[in-house]
């Protein structure tokens, strides 16, 4: 689990495919690693990835091939900046929320324009993740824990103070730019749990009127 605070802008130092999948070694800059050991967990652009190598200035983690097809991480080449954020410990702070670290899909940045000392990003989400953004709600972009300031059909609205414009790669973001999303996951359960006992037969999905009905909703 993550908090979606990031700790580090790393950068990828070296891509090997490997059997269909991707072997990839990440170089952590002023990421602290000397609480981390092989088997730990590090998000790099919100993707959780295991440390299964440490060459003393980054790590090494394998890239399977369903993290690769839906996330950014296949798009990535060598020099390319990613957002770092270690594992959550008992004693970790929670200031921004709850994250696993599964991509759910990738969005794109539709606009962007300056606010004040602030910057208005307009992203699109995939439209079967639009029911998840919500006025005021969490979204994880690329790892980095928001708070969606408006939303319009399958695009919502983000305030990036400068802080995070530089201390993550929003800053290299332009219209186009592709990006993991991490919806809230209170949201992706709750919807689970209105399905009540049709969650159970092959084929649940989305919920209509007559779900919420047959389950005591309506």
């Amino acid at each position: 689990m993550f908090t979606g605070i990031i700790q580090a802008v790393g950068e990828i130092a070296d891509m090997q495919p490997s059997g269909g999948d991707m072997r990839l070694r990440v170089n952590t800059g002023k990421l602290d690693l000397s609480d981390v050991a092989l088997g730990d967990s590090i998000a790099a652009n919100g993707a959780c990835l295991t440390v299964v190598e440490l060459p003393g200035d980054g790590y090494w983690a394998d890239v399977s091939v369903e993290t690769l097809n839906f996330t950014t991480l296949g798009g990535l080449k060598t020099g390319s900046k990613v957002n770092l954020e270690k594992a959550l410990t008992p004693a970790s702070r929670l200031g921004g929320h709850i994250v696993s670290g599964h991509v759910d899909g990738v969005g794109e940045v539709v606009s962007l324009q300056e606010d004040a000392r602030s910057w208005r990003f307009v992203m699109r989400a995939p439209d079967d993740l639009a029911k998840y953004i919500a006025h005021k709600g969490s979204i994880t972009v690329d790892g980095t824990s928001l708070t969606v300031n408006a939303v319009n059909g399958a695009e919502f609205d983000l305030n990036i103070i400068p802080q995070t414009m530089a201390e993550t790669v929003f800053g290299d973001y332009q219209p186009g730019s592709k990006l993991n999303l991490e919806v809230d996951v209170i949201a992706r359960y709750l919807e689970r749990l209105m399905q009540g006992d049709g969650a159970a037969k092959p084929g649940a999905g989305s919920i209509s009127m007559q779900t919420l009905a047959e389950n005591g909703y309506t």
